[in-house]
């Protein structure tokens, strides 16, 4: 019997999410808990795209895709969990609630997503998670999602 992942790196990650530059919003998922819990990690960089707009001369993460990076890292979890890495998997949200806001999140920083399963189950198509996004351990975000799996016709 094979011990179970802990630690997804961006190759496997590639291989369970269909999501590409600039779109795929973690770098490392580590501290993998089956379907209980994980971490994702997202290095900050000046070249992310959102950052020429948002804002000129004061850039800051737009706070919807730092809850898109909190559901990727959820999306990882079960994907690894669940040895989904064939890429026919796509992941929708379904709903966004109690979504805050406590801390600018800038280039340089380093965002780690905790994320926790609420309701869900392995064969299930729909969960929902909390997640928790924090820079240097003071809070940037948190919400709950829900999310329904869906496999890609051929």
């Amino acid at each position: 019997m094979t011990e179970p992942r802990t630690v997804a790196d961006i190759h496997l990650i590639q291989k369970i999410l269909p999501h590409r530059y600039p779109f795929l919003l973690v770098d490392r998922v580590v501290d993998i808990d089956g379907t209980t819990s994980a971490t994702g990690i997202k290095n900050v960089t000046m070249n992310e795209p959102h950052f020429q707009g948002h804002f000129p001369g004061q850039p800051i993460m737009p706070g919807v895709t730092i809850i898109e990076a909190m559901a990727q890292t959820a999306a990882v979890m079960i994907g690894t969990t669940l040895d989904l890495t064939d890429g026919n998997l796509l992941i929708y949200f379904m709903g966004i609630d109690g979504a805050k806001f406590r801390r600018k999140v800038i280039p340089g920083d380093q965002l780690l997503m905790k994320v926790q399963t609420l309701r869900g189950k392995p064969g299930g198509k729909v969960w929902r998670f909390s997640g928790v996004a924090t820079v240097d351990g003071e809070m940037a975000a948190e919400c709950e999602f829900t999310a329904m799996t869906d496999s890609r016709a051929g």
